[in-house]
């Protein structure tokens, strides 16, 4: 097997075994693997140039493992040397100037949202930067209303106290926050600074005023299916999604970056190559600022992003190569990716399609749009099987028809709402909105319906089962196959010709 079939793989293996190691090194500036990562992946590029592939291979693979390793530890060492950390241990009181890095997850009494810290003064005078660390903003009171309100890259002045994460805040520390503030007063907000977030929230706010008429929760849905925003979406239903097994729809992620450069692909077929690359880069970056930089649209996106840069360069690549590509870069990017549950399960499941599903369409037989449906459902769903488990401790079974079932209709509904929010966002007469509207709720009314049936059957396996359950799958899969192939042979007994019992010769 050539190095370049398998490379990908074994760097990508690489990365996550340095990141691993990086973690349990813990925190610290890591200059010496880093130096040695840079020293390493020159001797690789100068292997390559004189062409020994395997010792190129190998020094990459030792270069990757050396940057997982300080990226994981640098992260580490990050969370607690800053310049706000003693103020964080010591709960200082404070006015702080932010950055919303999301959108503010709001109830009725409080909201709450990750910010970056710009600049802080404490209430002795003392004036501190921020370092951009991020904190978890925890609002109450008149605070939590006015914050609600607010989006991602809004800046706000807030006044309160630094505190550490409480055990219920854990999980934020692997999304970089390095303490909580609470804040009791928003003394006041100012629009993104970002003109790349300016232009995202933009027509993110045009897309889903253009369904401002569909009824909840059909509403909600479709913010969930075209954006990723689940804030709206009732409790009883994102609990029948979970026990349908369908809360990936309303994760964006490569279907949904797959129809954006569909329907953007009038201005991807004009121009110059490097044109067309940039506009094909530029929309990517601007769909995943309007989802807010989702693990899972992330790397749909920097998988895209590989492909159309590999493309660009005459050398295609799709498929596992480009998934091991993106991982790649993002887990460098951001080592904390590799703790993030829905960044894992978007890449087991790409996993699942590419390398599982194939082998079960092949092996299902029937028409050819209902076998690659089975596949890819059927492929994903055993991926993600031993995450579900590990995570959530079950694997719902009904998931495989639920997803059957809903997927004739999960593709119209993303393109429709697309269409139908951009045509109801800039169309002046409500009227229009409402029939552009029509069709995509039609779809996420039946998608309901379908969710809501399936949650009531008590079909799903637990940790405990799960391995019987894969043993008895195993044994069905081998008892089909070898049942259609004997089947095969005894078809092709019967059409193949009799002996004549003359020896002709070889043409």
């Amino acid at each position: 097997m050539r190095a370049r079939a398998v490379g990908p793989g074994l760097v990508l293996g690489a990365v996550l075994a340095g990141v691993a190691a990086g973690e349990r090194a813990g925190p610290s500036p890591a200059r010496a693997p880093l130096v040695l990562a840079v020293v390493t992946f020159g001797a690789a590029i100068a292997c390559a140039g004189a062409r020994w592939g395997i010792a190129g291979l190998a020094l990459c693979c030792v270069a990757a493992s050396c940057a997982g390793g300080a990226a994981m530890s640098r992260a580490l060492d990050g969370q607690i040397r800053g310049p706000i950390t003693a103020a964080v241990a010591q709960r200082d009181d404070a006015t702080i100037e932010a950055t919303l890095t999301a959108d503010p997850d709001a109830t009725r009494f409080s909201a709450r949202a990750p910010a970056r810290v710009n600049r802080v003064r404490l209430d002795d005078g003392t004036t501190v930067p921020g370092g951009d660390r991020t904190v978890l903003v925890d609002a109450s009171d008149a605070a939590a209303s006015r914050l609600a309100v607010l989006e991602t890259g809004d800046r706000v002045s807030l006044r309160g106290y630094f505190r550490p994460l409480g055990p219920f805040e854990a999980r934020w520390r692997w999304r970089h926050a390095v303490g909580a503030f609470s804040a009791r007063d928003l003394l006041g907000f100012r629009s993104p600074s970002s003109p790349l977030l300016a232009l995202a929230n933009g027509l993110r706010a045009r897309v889903l005023a253009g369904h401002r008429n569909v009824p909840e929760p059909q509403r909600a849905l479709l913010a969930g299916f075209l954006l990723g925003d689940t804030s709206d979406l009732p409790d009883t239903v994102v609990a029948d999604f979970r026990a349908a097994g369908l809360s990936h729809l309303v994760a964006v992620s490569g279907q949904n970056v797959a129809f954006v450069l569909a329907l953007a692909g009038p201005l991807l077929r004009r121009g110059p190559r490097g044109v067309r690359l940039l506009t094909g880069v530029g929309i990517l970056v601007v769909f995943a600022a309007m989802t807010r930089f989702e693990p899972s649209v992330l790397r749909a996106a920097v998988m895209a992003g590989c492909s159309m840069v590999a493309l660009a360069v005459g050398r295609p690549t799709a498929g596992l190569r480009a998934l091991a590509l993106a991982v790649v870069v993002l887990v460098l990017a951001d080592p904390f990716l590799v703790h993030s549950v829905g960044f894992v399960l978007s890449c087991a499941a790409s996993v699942g399609i590419a390398v599982l599903g194939p082998v079960i369409r092949a092996r299902v037989p029937g028409p050819r749009s209902l076998a690659e449906a089975i596949g890819v459902t059927l492929g994903a769903q055993l991926a993600v099987a031993p995450v579900l488990v590990a995570v959530f401790d079950g694997v719902p079974l009904v998931a495989v028809p639920a997803n059957l079932v809903v997927a004739p209709f999960a593709g119209p509904l993303t393109v429709l709402g697309l269409v139908g929010g951009v045509v109801g966002g800039m169309a002046p007469a409500p009227v229009v909105g409402v029939v552009a509207s029509f069709p995509a709720a039609l779809c996420a009314s039946v998608v309901l319906a379908v969710a809501r049936l399936a949650a009531t059957m008590p079909l799903s396996v637990g940790a405990d089962g799960f391995a019987a359950g894969a043993a008895v799958g195993l044994l069905a899969w081998g008892t089909f196959a070898v049942g259609r192939h004997r089947r095969a042979t005894w078809r092709g007994a019967r059409t193949r010709r009799p002996e004549s019992g003359l020896a002709l010769p070889p043409r």
